[in-house]
């Protein structure tokens, strides 16, 4: 019996690695407006970008374990005041995944030379996770591309991040609510072994994730959770996932050679992330306002899109 559930859950997951359905260009093709995917050799590497609409440029930037699909629920709004770009960073989904380059330096610049690659010389930026990282890094490497900069639920690392927790609170149970211990953080360090572990099983990863983190689990469906495992099923992405943690030191180091970013900054935090997030972009930039997102865990522009949308649409312009 327990090898024919095993056997049932590989043709599961193969499934999903083989549906046309879940391929960028059919996913781009499915939103609502005209978007298309595409390519662009950029810094040395190949970034996959999704883009439509018209105005301004928007580029918005995802994070672990999920690619640009995580904000296929406000794209096709927000394509309706803007040129959005959804991008891929390096390492994730579409985009190559070199050995190396996985500070958020490094992406910053990948993501300025595909804007120039576009045709803009500056963008408003909104990042999520990893994706705020990089945001961040850009506006703080490239102030003159800049226009305005949201980051959604999760700050630039600083000397602070040496300080997160590692271990519950004595007594703590995971189920009792996110934020009280980052153990993925310790997990993605260490090389070669969670791509031999997880290699063909993203999902068990991903969907403990995204039940921990998310205040209302079914916001991320089983086609977006299809995806995300498509996306993270070999042992190459699972690396290049990984490396954006193993950069987390030299990206501290970066910080410190940074000015505060003068570009307007908005913050976006779910209900455990938002005084963190409050207290750091306070000592990140010179013009920041941070709002809590009600009823929201981390993957804030899939649990609450319309309240991202609204704050987005109105700090933006």
């Amino acid at each position: 019996m327990g090898e024919t559930n095993m056997t049932d859950e590989a043709d599961v997951t193969d499934a999903r690695l083989t549906d046309v359905r879940l391929t960028d260009p059919e996913l781009a093709r499915s939103l609502e407006g005209d978007f298309t995917s595409a390519h662009a050799d950029v810094n040395g590497t190949t970034l996959h970008y999704v883009s439509g609409g018209s105005g301004e440029p928007l580029v918005l930037l995802g994070g672990w374990p999920q690619t640009w699909w995580q904000f296929h629920k406000i794209m096709p709004e927000l394509a309706r005041h803007y040129r959005v770009i959804a991008v891929d960073l390096r390492g994730m989904g579409g985009s190559a995944k070199p050995a190396g380059g996985y500070d958020k330096k490094t992406m910053a610049r990948d993501v300025h030379e595909l804007i120039r690659h576009l045709g803009h010389d500056s963008v408003h930026l909104a990042g999520h996770d990893i994706g705020a990282m990089v945001a961040y890094a850009y506006a703080a490497n490239h102030p003159e591309a800049t226009r305005k900069l949201a980051v959604l639920d999760v700050a630039h690392p600083d000397e602070w991040m040496r300080k997160l927790p590692l271990l519950p609170e004595n007594g703590a149970d995971w189920r009792e609510g996110p934020g009280i211990y980052l153990w993925w953080f310790a997990f993605n360090q260490v090389k070669g072994l969670p791509e031999r572990l997880l290699e063909g099983r993203a999902d068990l990863l991903n969907d403990w994730l995204f039940t921990y983190q998310l205040k209302d689990p079914a916001s991320i469906g089983e086609h977006a959770r299809a995806v995300y495992t498509r996306a993270y099923s070999t042992a190459a992405a699972i690396r290049a996932g990984n490396g954006w943690y193993q950069a987390f030191t030299q990206d501290i180091a970066d910080f410190a050679t940074y000015e505060r970013v003068r570009a307007p900054i908005l913050g976006l935090g779910g209900e455990t992330n938002y005084a963190y997030l409050q207290d750091r972009l306070a000592a990140h930039g010179t013009d920041v306002r941070v709002l809590a997102v009600p009823d929201s865990g981390h993957y804030l522009p899939e649990e609450q899109p319309d309240f991202v949308i609204e704050k987005l649409t109105e700090f933006l312009g």
